[in-house]
C-alpha cells in the first residue's frame, strides 16, 4: 500500500462527463421497454417508499422525485415502478470510469453518473480540445458498442445508450460542469481559455452550489445570473454570506478553477458471507456485518493502516441489491467505529428484501493504526479536539463577516475586588 503515500495526479483543465438519471438509464438498458413508457426508480436509501429518478414521460405527467408511490401512481396510473439495484449501478459506473481512464490517467468521480477527466498534457496525444473531447466520446461509444454486442460479456460492458451522456470542456471543474449541463444529449460544449467570464456571465445563479435559502436570498437581491453576481464587489457578498459567498463570487467571476484530482486506486480488502437461507432479520445482519469487519481487519495487507472508507453491499432475493458506503472522518482500525455508519444506514434504510449474500469492503486507507495515535488515546480527547476545530472555524467565519473579533475570554484580574467589573476582564478569543 505504498501508493497511498504518493500525492494523486491533478489537472487544471477538465472535461466533465455527465449522464443524467444514470441509474434509470441502467434500468432502461436492461429493460428496453421502459424507454417508451413513463417509468420511475424507487429510492434505495429512504425509510419510506418514495420516487428517486423519474423519466421524461413520467415527469410530463406530473411525477416528481420525492413523491410517495401512491402520489406518483395517482398522477400517472400507467407509471412503471422499478426496484433499485444500487450494486448494479455502482458496477456500471465503475466501467464508465475505466473507459475514461483509457483516455486520461487523471479521472475524478463526483457522483453516480458524473465524472471529471483531466486533460493537461494530452494535446500531444490527441490534439486540441475538440480532438480530446472526441477521443473521450469515441472511447465511451466503443464501450457502448460492446454493451449491445451479443457476443460481449455483460461484466465488461458499460450499458448506457450513447445519446444519454453530455460533455463539457473548460478550465476547472466548475466551468466544465456548467458547460456539460448546457450541452445537448450526445454533444459537447467547449469553453476555450479566456472565454470563461463571457460564458459564465449568462448562466443562472442556480448552477452554483447553493442551498435553497441562499438561492432565495440571491433572488430577493435581484441576482439572477452569474454576471450580475460577479458585477458586485466581492466584499459585499462576503459580508452577506461569509466564506461560502466568497467562493460563489469567485466561481461566478471565473477567478477560481478547482483542479481535477485523480484517484489513487487502492487494492480493496473484502470479506463476504453467503447465507444458506436468505436472511431478513436485522439483528442477524448487524452481527454478520461485525464478523465480516473483524475478518477484513485481520487481513495481512491491512496491518499498519487505518480504514478510511468502507462499504457494504448485499445481494437480495429477486435480483435486487442494497449498498451502503461511508467515509470515516477519523480513520480507524476499531471494529465498532467502522461498523457504526453501516449500522445507522441499516437501521434507517434496511434492504428491501431478504439478503442472500453480504460483502464488506475497505476501499481507502490512512497510514498508522488506532493503537499508535499518541494524542487521541481516548474518545474524550478526540471529542475535545473536534470541538476546538469547530470553534476555530466559527471564529474565523465571524471575523470574516464582521471584520473584527466578537468572541472574548473572561479572565480573573482582581479576584479580591468587591466590584465585578474589576474582578474580571475580557480579552480577544484566540482558539
Amino acid at each position: 500500500m505504498d501508493r497511498y503515500l504518493s500525492p494523486p495526479p491533478t489537472s487544471s483543465v477538465a472535461v466533465c462527463v455527465w449522464i443524467p438519471l444514470f441509474a434509470l438509464r441502467c434500468e432502461e438498458a436492461r429493460r428496453p421497454e421502459l424507454a417508451s413508457q413513463p417509468s420511475a426508480l424507487l429510492a434505495p436509501d429512504a425509510s419510506r417508499r418514495v420516487v428517486w429518478q423519474v423519466s421524461p414521460l413520467a415527469r410530463q405527467a406530473g411525477v416528481r422525485p420525492g413523491m410517495t408511490v401512491s402520489q406518483a401512481i395517482g398522477l400517472c396510473p400507467a407509471l412503471r415502478l422499478c426496484e433499485p439495484d444500487p450494486v448494479h449501478y455502482d458496477e456500471r459506473f465503475a466501467l464508465l470510469l475505466a473507459a475514461l481512464a483509457r483516455v486520461s490517467p487523471v479521472v475524478e468521480p463526483a457522483e453516480l453518473g458524473l465524472a471529471y477527466v483531466g486533460t493537461d498534457g494530452l494535446e500531444g496525444l490527441y490534439g486540441g480540445p475538440e480532438q480530446i473531447v472526441e477521443a473521450i466520446k469515441r472511447g465511451m461509444r466503443n464501450a457502448e458498442r460492446g454493451a449491445f454486442d451479443p457476443a460481449s460479456s455483460s461484466s465488461s460492458a458499460f450499458r448506457v445508450p450513447r445519446s444519454a451522456f453530455r460533455v463539457g470542456w473548460g478550465k476547472g471543474k466548475f466551468v466544465a460542469w456548467v458547460a456539460a449541463t448546457r450541452a445537448k444529449p450526445g454533444c459537447a460544449i467547449i469553453v476555450h481559455p479566456g472565454e470563461e467570464g463571457k460564458f459564465l456571465a449568462a448562466q443562472p445563479v442556480a448552477v452554483l452550489p447553493l442551498d435553497p435559502d441562499a438561492h432565495r436570498r440571491l433572488r430577493q437581491l435581484g441576482l439572477r445570473t452569474l454576471g450580475q453576481l460577479a458585477a458586485l464587489p466581492e466584499e459585499a457578498i462576503v459580508s452577506q454570506f461569509g466564506r461560502a459567498g466568497r467562493r460563489w463570487w469567485r466561481l461566478a467571476a471565473g477567478a477560481t478553477a478547482d483542479p481535477v484530482v485523480g484517484r489513487v486506486l487502492p487494492e480493496p480488502i473484502s470479506a463476504s458471507l453467503t447465507f444458506f437461507t436468505p436472511v431478513a432479520d436485522r439483528e442477524m445482519l448487524v452481527l454478520a456485518l461485525e464478523r465480516l469487519i473483524e475478518r477484513a481487519l485481520r487481513h495481512p495487507r491491512r496491518t499498519g493502516w487505518r480504514v478510511q472508507a468502507v462499504r457494504a453491499r448485499a445481494e437480495l432475493e429477486r435480483a435486487a441489491s442494497w449498498l451502503a458506503a461511508a467515509t470515516l472522518k477519523d480513520p480507524s482500525a476499531d471494529r465498532d467505529h467502522i461498523a457504526a455508519p453501516l449500522k445507522t444506514r441499516l437501521a434507517q434504510a434496511p434492504p428491501a428484501g431478504a439478503v442472500e449474500r453480504l460483502v464488506v469492503e475497505f476501499t481507502a486507507f490512512a497510514p498508522g493504526t488506532a493503537e499508535l495515535q499518541l494524542f487521541a488515546r481516548d474518545a474524550g480527547a478526540a471529542a475535545r479536539a473536534g470541538q476546538r476545530r469547530a470553534l476555530r472555524s466559527a471564529v474565523q467565519e465571524i471575523t470574516l463577516r464582521l471584520k473584527r473579533p466578537m468572541l472574548h475570554h473572561v479572565i480573573e484580574v482582581q479576584p479580591w475586588s468587591r466590584l465585578p467589573e474589576r474582578r474580571y476582564a475580557l480579552i480577544d478569543y484566540e482558539p
